[in-house]
């Protein structure tokens, strides 16, 4: 017997008012389609290569290209304005750097509030950053250093890769913690900054690990400490900038974000896969000879690191009155 009239209607209107496909039906078959993963720096940089490793991983375990998508420009923030306009289906994902953290009180209007707009999938690795100075600089310490600045002050040139970067920030940082004074001189990347404190133009600089390994087996440039909480295990003699400056800390980290709202379910699955390549032994051995520890949590912990450290450098940036260019 058919279904009176009205019924039918009822029935069909409720149908339709159901999303065509549950997301825990997604996640059971996602990816079904290749997925960007945006990166917002130039083929062969450090986070190029972390995005390529990990890029690599998933599309082995998930059976569908990883591409990614370099977009450098506008300190990530284009990378992160293509995310966030995304679909929110798993099918673009961010490398996400300390950069992102620090854009949002760097830059004055962005089209993003990054905390609200991306979700944390995972963290991946973390590094510290060197600080180096030029073997003219009579210090062999952190300690000596600070006293050398203090007893010099606006005489001591501070290198970075550039205004607003992880590595000026570091010694920003510092400046404020130790009480002295630096210059800064800003610099279109890292290569730049260390080719000029090499040749003794700069004094000091902070400086990412793969970058100053070669320099500091060579002699050319004076490591006096790593800017973790702790020492690195690829440069274990040096000593951590903690041990002079309590509470010193500063990491050059890297993770995965998509767009809010994204379904929790590929979220997680996303997660479990990147965590499964954190625990892999090839895959850590490969990062850590770049000088990488690994850097494993669930979404939660990637998104408490993400509120912490935008505090942390916006108080950085606000204290030191910092502007771009």
């Amino acid at each position: 017997m058919r279904p009176p009239r009205r019924h039918f209607l009822r029935l069909v209107a409720g149908a339709a008012a159901l999303p065509a496909v549950s997301p825990f039906a997604q996640a059971q078959t996602y990816p079904s389609r290749p997925v960007r993963f945006v990166v917002g720096a130039p083929p062969g940089g450090g986070t190029d290569i972390i995005a390529r490793l990990m890029g690599q991983w998933l599309s082995r375990r998930l059976g569908q290209p990883f591409i990614i998508d370099n977009r450098p420009g506008a300190g990530t923030n284009i990378a992160t304005e293509a995310v966030v306009n995304a679909a929110p289906d798993g099918y673009a994902l961010l490398l996400v750097a300390p950069a992102s953290a620090i854009n949002a009180t760097l830059y004055d209007k962005l089209s993003f509030n990054f905390v609200r707009d991306i979700a944390p999938v995972a963290s991946m690795v973390r590094q510290p950053l060197v600080m180096l100075v030029n073997p003219s600089i009579p210090a062999n310490t952190v300690r000596e250093f600070i006293a050398y600045a203090k007893a010099n002050p606006g005489n001591v040139n501070m290198a970075s890769s550039g205004t607003g970067t992880t590595p000026h920030l570091a010694g920003e940082l510092l400046k404020t913690a130790a009480g002295i004074t630096m210059q800064h001189v800003p610099y279109r990347g890292g290569g730049a900054a260390l080719t000029d404190l090499i040749g003794g133009r700069v004094h000091i600089c902070f400086a990412s690990m793969h970058e100053t390994i070669e320099y500091i087996k060579v002699g050319k440039v004076r490591p006096l400490a790593v800017t973790t909480a702790t020492r690195a295990e690829a440069l274990p003699d040096i000593p951590a900038l903690s041990e002079f400056v309590p509470g010193f800390e500063v990491s050059a980290w890297s993770g995965v974000g998509a767009p809010r709202n994204t379904p929790t379910e590929i979220v997680d699955r996303l997660n479990k896969e990147i965590n499964a390549a954190l625990s892999d032994p090839e895959t850590k051995s490969r990062l850590a000879g770049l000088g990488l520890a690994v850097l494993a949590g669930s979404p939660a912990d990637f998104g408490k690191l993400i509120v912490d450290e935008t505090e942390k450098w916006g108080k950085v940036i606000r204290a030191g009155n910092i502007k771009l260019d």
